[in-house]
């Protein structure tokens, strides 16, 4: 890799194991404190996880573009924005930096370091919801980083603390985070037989979301959250 390239890497292991830490520490933090309510655990966790992503993307976005998630990559080689072996560099460093940052916020709350889920999250209804969410997700990311780049960091955050409330998966709409996520048996965790569904809800959603949006919106000016190729 070239310089430029590996600090790219190295922006999306880190972004993503903070994404991660995130979600998954205040997911632990909000279940000790909430006293048995579901419902403001997971307010408190939605709060966290849409305050620290929009943080990120605002701190590496000038960087890597942000994406944290092989399916903005993967949408974004689709439309020829990275190249195949930047999206496979930009999708190892999201899946390990996911798995540190699951075992960082297991680590900071005294529990085992990895340790499987066992929280079920299947069925037709939240393979929907993970469709609606990663679909949603790459609307708004193609829609504003074409037309209101500015804003990006808020949208994007807005509508995951959103969708993490309107979904009924809760919104993972993020392979690498589903992964992660079911390493941890805690709040946030996903019984590792149940990944499989859910990524495969996610890429279809935001597959359906680029070929909309590149229709809608069939215009490639500089973009923010997705960056262009060296040259």
């Amino acid at each position: 890799m070239n310089s430029h390239l590996t600090k790219r890497f190295v922006a999306e292991f880190t972004g993503t194991a903070m994404l991660l830490a995130a979600i998954v520490g205040s997911g632990i933090m909000a279940e000790r404190l909430s006293g048995g309510n579901s419902a403001v655990a997971l307010l408190a966790n939605t709060i966290a996880i849409a305050a620290a992503l929009a943080a990120l993307i605002f701190t590496f976005g000038p960087v890597s573009g942000a994406h944290f998630n092989p399916a903005v990559t993967i949408a974004d080689a689709i439309q020829n924005g990275v190249s195949a072996w930047t999206s496979a560099v930009y999708i190892a460093a999201q899946v390990f930096g996911a798995v540190v940052g699951v075992g960082l916020a297991d680590l900071m709350f005294d529990l085992p370091i990895y340790f499987a889920s066992t929280k079920v999250r299947t069925g037709i209804g939240q393979w929907i919801g993970e469709f609606v969410a990663t679909f949603g997700l790459l609307g708004v990311i193609w829609s504003c980083s074409r037309l209101q780049k500015a804003v990006v960091p808020f949208v994007v955050a807005s509508y995951i603390g959103g969708a993490i409330w309107f979904t009924s998966s809760t919104s993972f709409a993020n392979p690498a985070v589903t992964i992660a996520r079911s390493m941890s048996d805690t709040f946030t965790g996903i019984r590792p037989i149940d990944t499989f569904p859910f990524i495969a809800a996610q890429l279809a959603g935001a597959l359906a979301a680029t070929i909309l949006f590149k229709w809608l919106m069939p215009i490639d000016p500089e973009r923010v959250v997705v960056p262009h190729e060296d040259k």
